[in-house]
């Protein structure tokens, strides 16, 4: 994660409109998934990516996070947000936005954020966000890549979604989380701009929510295998 900083100070320093201005403007896209899961689901494409551009004291970040269900030839989700990020710390940024949800087969639903994002100790991403609506949950992520070598990067990550109260349209109880954990094997090329991975992809989805995934004859328990590529620039 450091040399992943590192990089991206390097690219906004090369970004800068304006080197004398106190405020430096810079942008980037970091996907961290862009890869394809075959296993006891249904295979499909993902994406997990932001794209950014702003200061050191305010950006705006686009981020967007879907399944693409190949067998179904439709987005199992598709969700995108717009956030505005400030630092709160150090290492934190306080974060307010929108999020629309918008699959092919289901409803949409809109969402206001609220959140934190930043780097714990001992260099763990972690992003915890609330999302308000008449549909109100939680997420929190934790990601961390530990160094095997130079280039051969190993990624955990754990997500936890928590919804908040009911909604059945979409297979969601309250207080029924999903869990996902995930671990991706990388091998970092063009100066770290290009890695690509393979992995693994676990989903769990339980309690009531998990009982209401079962009754619509889906699987709340899905072990995934998953190849792709880290994008960033």
């Amino acid at each position: 994660m450091k040399s992943r900083l590192a990089v991206l100070a390097l690219i906004a320093g090369a970004l800068t409109t304006n080197p004398a201005s106190a405020e430096q403007w810079f942008w980037g896209l970091q996907a961290e998934q862009l890869e394809w899961r075959s296993g006891e689901g249904s295979p499909a494409y993902a994406w997990d990516l932001d794209a950014f551009a702003g200061t050191d004291e305010a950006k705006i970040v686009f981020r967007s996070e879907a399944e693409y269900a190949t067998d179904a030839d439709a987005f199992e989700t598709l969700e995108n947000q717009l956030r505005l990020q400030v630092p709160v710390s150090t290492f934190f940024d306080a974060v307010a936005g929108v999020r629309y949800d918008s699959p092919d087969e289901g409803p949409r639903r809109t969402y206001g954020v609220l959140g934190l994002k930043g780097l714990a100790p001992q260099w763990f991403e972690v992003d915890a966000d609330l999302y308000l609506s008449e549909y109100p949950s939680a997420r929190f992520e934790v990601e961390y890549e530990g160094l095997i070598t130079n280039q051969i990067i190993f990624t955990p990550s754990i997500e936890l979604d928590l919804p908040l109260a009911d909604d059945e349209v979409t297979g969601r109880a309250a207080f029924g989380p999903k869990l996902e954990i995930g671990g991706r094997l990388s091998y970092d090329l063009l100066d770290r701009a290009v890695a690509p991975y393979i992995g693994v992809h676990w989903e769990r989805t339980l309690g009531e929510s998990g009982r209401l995934v079962r009754a619509e004859g889906e699987d709340d328990d899905v072990v995934s295998f998953v190849v792709g590529f880290k994008v960033m620039f």
